[in-house]
């Protein structure tokens, strides 16, 4: 623990010297996005594609889970997940969503509103047929987020979709891949006595306009 803590705080004195500013920031938010993540990756960061994602249900409850980015393009972020799921469920009444990317390492957060809609099925299919076997499986054999005896009746629902379908495992049709629309981005980099420079970007028709709000 002590040589991750020294890490941390060697990596964290780095980055809270950096300035965050509209001179600095990417023309984009996605590019700013990728270039957050490229350096989250660079400084050896764990999971840096991995975010939250808050979504909302029927009666107006909030509900966050951890999910990863599978993709990022100017186009927005795409997750994959089952259709089925609690966020699968939420997202059919209410398309609204939150994201949160967090590096505490690097004294970073990038908080991204917006509308969520399903990806076409045949790039699911083009993501499905490029997973390990044991994860096609997993998508069969996972009713997620339903209740089930113990892990003994998973691994035998797993036993059973191997043996039914061999070496060609189809993509499931209660399985694939959503992508975010933003509406907002905030970008925040942690800085010396807690003023942190937060800096956002808002959909104004096909541009963004870009402000500073306080820390």
């Amino acid at each position: 623990m002590g040589m991750i803590n020294t890490f941390i705080n060697e990596v964290r004195h780095d980055f809270s010297n950096q300035e965050l500013d509209e001179k600095s920031v990417e023309p984009t938010p996605i590019k700013q996005v990728e270039k957050w993540i490229q350096e989250a990756v660079d400084s050896k960061v764990s999971e840096a594609n991995a975010m939250s994602i808050c979504t909302v249900n029927q009666n107006g409850a909030p509900s966050s889970r951890i999910v990863y980015a599978r993709g990022i393009s100017e186009d927005g972020i795409i997750l994959y997940t089952n259709y089925n799921s609690q966020k699968g469920q939420d997202l059919e009444v209410n398309p609204s969503v939150s994201l949160l990317f967090f590096y505490p390492e690097l004294e970073r957060q990038i908080r991204i509103d917006g509308t969520i809609q399903k990806l076409p099925e045949q790039e699911s299919d083009n993501y499905f047929n490029a997973r390990p076997t044991e994860s096609k499986l997993g998508a069969w054999a996972s009713e997620q987020s339903s209740t089930i005896e113990s892990r003994a009746t998973l691994e035998k629902r797993t036993e059973f979709f191997r043996e039914k379908f061999g070496t060609e495992i189809p993509r499931p049709p209660h399985w694939g891949g959503y992508i975010v629309k933003p509406t907002k981005f905030e970008f925040w980099q942690g800085r010396p006595a807690r003023l942190h420079d937060r800096l956002v970007f808002e959909k104004a028709d096909k541009d963004w306009t870009i402000f500073r709000i306080a820390p």
